[in-house]
């Protein structure tokens, strides 16, 4: 099927290059007209209903009028001398505030907008908010909706921070803005540059691997072009069929989908153009049309087990409880299947149009290739494969050490280290009142017997929250319009985004909400600390089901693939040591090294995914290769040799191009994000340059024809080639 399917792909290129390109085009448009309607900011959300703090979001929608969709904020008015405020500072914000809740921000609009996109222009919401107990400034609480990644969203934000700013300050008052949209808005401005700036340096990376390995600008910019088209084309398919099903993204989710079509695409056509360069060079009389199909048909059954194999290891993700890891995995696994097609079809086509062009001006064709440093690796592995099993596992093993005494951090990232002015404003709100201030974390009563619920009815519960350490201050108790729910607000003297928080909210506060529930009521906490002090217990029960399913599931694929019982067990070890290890080695970086309170909650899952994933890819390549070369007459380790000499080049710069993809995210100034790029990196490097090209066959070698035992490789009779290969096995000393 796979060979056919490269075939007509070969013999119809340019129909099948104008269909990709219609495609490609047309849905990275909508993709990215649709893709923050598609999105579903925050986190509480992606819980299941049977959580307390996903229950506690139920009222707050319920009773009180909360918005999923809803941007909170918080605006400080103070003096700009410094002064407190006064009876007529206070009557002013009271009346500009009233002006600026009546007036509709309009969203700005600039001439290359398309004529569909999305209009956010809204009235904001705002609240009195409170007043610092030194009469410093005064804080209101501000409304807007729309997910808050949306630049239209943002640029409605602009409007009404620079209105607001111009408001207060003809009233002889200075504002300040933060948290949530805010701290989002003032993150984003401050990362623009940064953004632009890693994206070009990756790309050049990218161009100038292809340009030193093929010496050729097409081969250079043509598998990014390719990738392109087909990674838009995916992304907008897993965009509409979200709007389609209204299953909602994580507003990471089509990033990480970008990062990961860029690397595993051009990791495909890289497998494809070094095998069609070295089946020109093999065959110089051969058309590249034929060239291109025969290739195309070999190398596609690989690339088709590699893809399957990362489909199936994110694909376990929808069984897991955490909304977040169920919407991921099936979205990464779809735009994988389109990545595939496109391997498959739109890559051969280009290298059937293209043929021996695809290499110009480079002349390498025309002449036999040195034996070069792959050449000498296969040699090594052949001759002493015990030592290099054994340095291979001492190095993995040191790294895996690592893993003692990790620690999992349940927090947001962290802060991102920008000093913002969302940064600036929240530390001088916290100086006077207590962090929780602009994100509290808030019980939720409602009744159960019908009878009106009153503030009376829930004094000691409020008493005791007030009396449990951690809890700076209680805000006055809201009434629903209906009188059947109560919202109590708790003003936490640590930050919401901290550990501490979390097991405050998760332990202290509600064991007092239970212990001092009124008769007849049910009570609920939320806010952002309850919410990840939930998504902690969620994952943790989630990794305990999705490890090994994942591992399953991949195993199944390699015995299908390797028709082999022992070859799947070889690669599984590796892989597992490679994972064992990166997670050992982030480890030491991150809480070892640079003290942070421990590795990303994430972590672990995502370097599951894409390490042992797409570290497969390359255990299955030179496995692949391994096989065939064992097919040929000559010695195993001979043959371990050819496979290495040949295959390590497209594995070493695959593996390049795949780090420097997700080594990219390690500059961003948010923690979790920072040890995501830097641990993915490393992992893919192990992968591509330890365990493929020296682990693995250094095993092979040891075990010869028969780690395909129970099916060993048929030995083909003598062909013209053999005597080459004869003469290679005399110079690998046995």
């Amino acid at each position: 099927m796979i060979r056919a399917l490269t075939g007509c792909s070969t013999r119809n290129a340019w129909k099948v290059i104008a269909l990709w390109a219609v495609l490609g085009i047309g849905l990275t448009i909508l993709g990215q007209v649709f893709v923050f309607r598609a999105t579903q900011p925050g986190n509480d959300g992606f819980l299941p209903a049977s959580y307390d703090s996903a229950a506690a979001l139920r009222i707050a929608e319920e009773s009180f009028g909360a918005r999923p969709d809803s941007d909170p904020l918080t605006v400080l008015v103070a003096r700009t001398d410094g002064a407190a405020l006064g009876a007529a500072d206070e009557k002013r914000i009271e009346e500009v505030s009233g002006k600026l809740a009546g007036q509709r921000i309009v969203m700005p609009r600039t001439e290359d907008d398309p004529p569909f996109v999305q209009d956010h222009s809204q009235t904001p919401r705002i609240g009195a908010g409170m007043t610092a107990p030194d009469r410093s400034f005064r804080l209101l609480s501000v409304e807007l909706k729309g997910n808050p990644e949306d630049p239209g969203v943002q640029a409605t934000y602009r409007a009404f921070r620079e209105r607001s700013r111009a408001a207060f300050e003809e009233a002889g008052l200075r504002t300040g803005f933060t948290g949530g949209l805010a701290a989002t808005v003032d993150t984003a401005d401050a990362e623009k540059t940064r953004s632009m700036v890693v994206g070009g340096v990756v790309t050049g990376l990218i161009v100038l691997l292809h340009v030193l390995v093929f010496r050729s600008a097409l081969a250079a910019l043509l598998p990014l072009l390719a990738v392109s088209i087909i990674g838009g084309a995916a992304a907008g398919a897993v965009v509409l069929a979200s709007l389609a099903t209204g299953v909602r993204l994580a507003p990471s989710t089509p990033g990480l989908i970008n990062v990961v079509l860029i690397g595993i695409g051009i990791d495909y056509f890289l497998f494809l153009l070094f095998r069609f360069r070295e089946q020109l060079r093999a065959h110089p009389d051969q058309s590249g049309r034929e060239a291109a199909r025969e290739v195309a048909g070999r190398v596609g059954t690989a690339v088709t087990s590699a893809a399957l194999t990362i489909v199936a290891a994110f694909a376990t993700l929808g069984i897991a409880s955490f909304g977040q890891f169920r919407v991921l995995g099936p979205a990464i696994a779809v735009s994988v299947l389109v990545m595939l097609l496109g391997s498959l079809t739109l890559m051969p086509a280009l290298l059937a149009v293209t043929g021996r062009r695809m290499f110009w001006p480079s002349r390498a064709l025309g002449r036999t290739p040195r034996e070069g440093a792959a050449g000498r690796l296969g040699a090594a592995v052949a001759r002493r494969p015990v030592a290099l099993v054994l340095a291979s596992l001492a190095l993995l093993g040191t790294l895996t050490a690592g893993l003692a005494g990790m620690r999992m951090d349940y927090g947001q990232g962290g802060t991102s280290g920008e000093r913002t002015a969302a940064v600036e404003t929240a530390a001088e709100i916290s100086r006077a009142l207590p962090a929780g201030v602009s994100d509290p974390t808030t019980v939720f009563v409602s009744v159960t017997d019908g009878a009106p619920l009153t503030a009376g009815r829930v004094a000691s519960l409020t008493g005791a929250l007030a009396r449990v350490p951690g809890v700076g201050q209680v805000a006055p108790t809201v009434l629903s319009g209906d009188g059947k729910a109560a919202r109590i607000d708790l003003l936490l003297t640590a930050d919401s985004a901290t550990q501490e928080a979390r097991d405050l909210a998760s332990g202290p506060v509600r064991e007092t909400v239970r212990a001092q529930l009124p008769a007849g009521t049910e009570a609920h906490v939320g806010g952002t600390a309850a919410v990840f002090a939930d998504i902690a217990v969620a994952v943790d029960e989630d990794l305990k089901v999705i490890f090994p399913v994942a591992a399953a599931l991949i195993a199944v694929i390699l015995l299908v693939l390797l028709r082999s019982l022992l070859a799947p067990v070889v690669l599984m070890l590796a892989v597992g040591l490679g994972f064992t290890a990166t997670l050992g080695a982030s480890t030491l970086v991150f809480q070892h090294g640079l003290g942070r309170p421990g590795v990303d909650f994430t972590l672990p899952l995502v370097l599951f995914l894409f390490v042992v994933a797409l570290g497969t890819d390359y255990n299955i390549l030179i496995s692949d290769r391994i096989r065939e070369e064992m097919e040929r007459p000559g010695p195993a380790r001979a043959a371990v040799a050819r496979a290495v000499r040949h295959t390590a080049p497209a594995i070493a710069t695959a593996g390049l191009v795949l780090a420097a993809s997700f080594g990219s995210l390690a500059v961003s100034p948010h923690p979790g994000t920072q040890q995501t790029g830097f641990a993915t990196a490393v992992g893919i490097l192990l992968s591509a340059f330890l365990l493929s090209i020296v682990l693995v066959p250094a095993l092979a070698a040891l075990l010869g024809r028969s780690v395909w035992w129970p099916l060993r490789p048929r030995v083909r009779a003598d062909t013209p080639s053999a005597p080459a290969h004869r003469a290679e096995a005399e110079r690998v000393t046995v």
